[in-house]
């Protein structure tokens, strides 16, 4: 009787495996001499920055298998967009002009045979890299040039700014930033205060490439402000209490991550501190480090002002000070709160968020003063990795 049981299972497992097994190769059966598929119909094409989108009727036919288009995006440079029989439309992409352009529409059976080719002509959009390079600017600033331009249909945007090394239109590279911002503010610094010839193009990422911007600048004298000598101040009225270890001298001891200055959560808004630089600074920019659990958001500053003294009030007054800037917080990305890029984390955490002073209207100071008027929690903590400084030392 068992014999008889593993017998008839067996021949019952092999049957359904020769069943499944002959269903499949039906399902995949071609036809190779059945003809290509009919052409697409009712195409319309919507010219977008730098592309187009392209949407159509399928044809009716069981060999169809999907839908090409093949174009040129510059001389000899081809590329293809594929869609399968469950969509009708096609994007394409890579363009870096707005000349017309021609399309070649294929409908592909699943035995690779292709139908005629559909042509359709359009012109491209503005795409971003021309866009953009029409409001890019180019600047002399401290250490370096600053480049500031708007990416408004937000491009995946390379930067280069090179230099004429010789002065023989010898070309070399200075820096690259990549961005995909609305909005964009660069500086390539560690530069010397020598008048050169600089140039800045965009690079997408199809290789597409802007005219350069060509400048005789001199950046501004500027050095690091070495941190040695700062020291704490703790005048009535600031907010020098911190939380567990977190001192306000960890904010000048080139440490991050963890090393913050953090303040109670019951301090009040705005607050301050205060600290001592040891010598007389006249600020040209400076950087400062959020936290890194707190990108944009939380505890991290939003809004702050920078005052500077030499002779600070003994009771913690104002009488002495002077205000040298009201400053924001900036997000690369422009996203909202919550949500963050790795530009935005480039900028905050792992490079320092910069800020600059006028040109030529900051005294020489000695004591700073850090007010916060905003976190982005609008709670009363304030968290502070670092704080780095430039300029030129008086005294």
């Amino acid at each position: 009787m068992k014999k008889l049981i593993y017998l008839l299972t067996t021949c019952l497992l092999i049957t359904m495996g020769y069943g499944c097994s002959k269903e499949e190769k039906i399902g995949l059966t071609v036809d190779p001499n059945a003809p290509a598929p009919t052409q697409v119909t009712d195409v319309k094409v919507k010219s977008q920055p730098g592309g187009a989108i392209l949407t159509y009727k399928l044809p009716v036919d069981p060999n169809l298998s999907y839908i090409k288009a093949v174009y040129e995006i510059r001389p000899g440079i081809y590329r293809e967009a594929k869609s399968s029989i469950f969509t009708d439309t096609l994007t394409l992409v890579g363009y870096g002009d707005v000349q017309e352009r021609e399309v070649k529409i294929f409908s592909v059976g699943k035995n690779q045979k292709e139908s005629e080719p559909l042509s359709m002509k359009f012109t491209p959009l503005t795409p971003a890299i021309l866009s953009a390079f029409e409001t890019l600017k180019m600047n002399p600033t401290f250490g370096g040039v600053s480049l500031n331009l708007e990416n408004i249909v937000r491009g995946n945007l390379t930067i280069k700014v090179i230099v004429d090394s010789t002065g023989l239109n010898t070309w070399a590279p200075v820096n690259a930033f990549y961005t995909s911002a609305e909005k964009a503010y660069f500086a390539a610094r560690g530069l010397k205060p020598v008048e050169r010839k600089f140039g800045v193009y965009l690079e997408d990422r199809w290789n597409n490439r802007s005219d350069t911007l060509i400048k005789d600048l001199t950046p501004f004298m500027e050095e690091l402000i070495t941190k040695e000598t700062f020291k704490e101040v703790k005048l009535p009225g600031d907010t020098y209490l911190f939380v567990e270890s977190y001192s306000m001298p960890r904010i000048w001891d080139n440490k991050f991550q963890y090393n913050i200055f953090a303040t109670p959560h019951t301090s009040s808004m705005p607050q301050w501190f205060t600290f001592d630089m040891g010598k007389k600074v006249v600020i040209s920019r400076f950087k400062e480090w959020q936290y890194h659990e707190n990108v944009y958001s939380g505890s991290s500053v939003k809004r702050f002002e920078l005052w500077g003294s030499n002779n600070p009030d003994a009771d913690g007054g104002w009488n002495n000070w002077e205000l040298l800037g009201r400053f924001n917080s900036f997000k690369p990305s422009g996203s909202p709160q919550g949500v963050h890029t790795q530009d935005d984390v480039n900028y905050a955490i792992n490079n320092g968020e910069d800020f600059e002073m006028p040109v030529g209207q900051v005294p020489a100071v000695r004591y700073l003063r850090f007010k916060t008027l905003e976190t982005f929690s609008g709670g009363k903590q304030v968290v502070i990795t670092e704080l780095s400084f430039w300029g030129q030392v008086v005294q």
